[in-house]
Parts: C-alpha cells; sequence; structure tokens
C-alpha cells in the first residue's frame, strides 16, 4: 500500500531502498518557487541505524505489510529469547538484537506485541509502563529526605532508576518504558 506525505503517521513502518524503516519524525516544506520536500528521520528496524533523507514533498511512500501479534515471554537461553504466540501457541525465537531495550523492562509470563515482516520479527512493542518490584536499594538516611535528594534502586528485570529516598526494597514502581523513568509507587 502506497500513501502520501500527508498520511504518515509516527512510529510508521516503511519500505525504503529494499530496507524497513520507522519513521521518527518528519517535516513536509513548501519554500516558494521551489518543489516541495520531505525530510524524514529514518531508524532501519533491522539495524537500529537513524539517519535523516530528503525526498520529494509528492514522493509515495510504502508501508511495510507489518503482523503485529500479541505474545508471551516465555523464557531466556543465552541470547535468544523465546516466545509464544497467544492466539496460535506456537513459540519462536527472537534474537537480544531485536528486543533491544524492551529486554529491560519485561518477565517471564509479560505479553507484548511483536510485529512480524515476512514471517521474522522485526521490532518490539513494550507497554508504555510497566510495574516492577525493588530487589536492592540503598536505606534512607534521616535528615536527607527533606531536599527531594534521590538514589539509586536495582528492579527485578535487572535494571536502576533513580527514585525518592522513600522508596524501599519489595516495593513495586510504575516505570516507564520510553525513558526508564520512575513514576510513581504502585499501591497494592
Amino acid at each position: 500500500m502506497t500513501i502520501s506525505s500527508s498520511e504518515i503517521k509516527r512510529n510508521m513502518s516503511i519500505l525504503f531502498e529494499g530496507e524497513v524503516y520507522t519513521i521518527m519524525e518528519w517535516q513536509h516544506r513548501q519554500a516558494p518557487k521551489a518543489p516541495p520536500t520531505l525530510t524524514m528521520k529514518l531508524r532501519n528496524v533491522k539495524t537500529g541505524n537513524v539517519f535523516e533523507r530528503k525526498v520529494h514533498g509528492n514522493h509515495k511512500l510504502t508501508v511495510a505489510p507489518m503482523d503485529r501479534r500479541s505474545s508471551q515471554f516465555l523464557y531466556s537461553e543465552g541470547d535468544l529469547h523465546t516466545f509464544m504466540d497467544n492466539e496460535t501457541f506456537d513459540q519462536f525465537p527472537v534474537v537480544e538484537e531485536v528486543l533491544g531495550d524492551a529486554l529491560n523492562y519485561i518477565r517471564e509470563g509479560d505479553s507484548l506485541d511483536l510485529l512480524f515482516y515476512e514471517g521474522s520479527v522485526i521490532q518490539v512493542e513494550a507497554p508504555i509502563t510497566v510495574n516492577l518490584t525493588v530487589v536492592e536499594t540503598e536505606m534512607a538516611v534521616a535528615g536527607n529526605t527533606a531536599t527531594g535528594a534521590t538514589k539509586q534502586a536495582k528492579l527485578e528485570t535487572g535494571i536502576s532508576v533513580t527514585v525518592p529516598l522513600f522508596i524501599s526494597e519489595g516495593e513495586v514502581l510504575k516505570v516507564d518504558t520510553r525513558s526508564g523513568e520512575y513514576l510513581e509507587r504502585v499501591r497494592d
């Protein structure tokens, strides 16, 4: 399916120069007495490389035929991570490079969307926020809490986030997967 520059959406996957890219940003310009141009910031889905490309403003873009499947993370073995399709129960391995930062936020049993292109997983869409348990953090020292000080907390997936001093081990935190920032403490 081809689209015009007016139909572009953020995070849309397109076929460009024989490769699959995700559109991160775009700008359509019409200068006086000049042909329109479309400037796109693209991320190669396979390599992760980001670059900027200019094309004619009326250039037709081809949407990559993607298949979205809700899948459950089962287990990891080395740099292969096994997922199961929630509808067909088919299991398939996904390499660490495809998972990228999403690996920092998923646990065994978690569900997320995987994007397939020509039968292969090329992109993982983690939820925007996840709830993770604090497994290790320093104790707050009396008198340090008045300044809004922060400390590091290690979460169950192994990542560390900056949290307020009142957070203690065993608490569940809501974390933004896009930025890796602590959002709030989750109450039971």
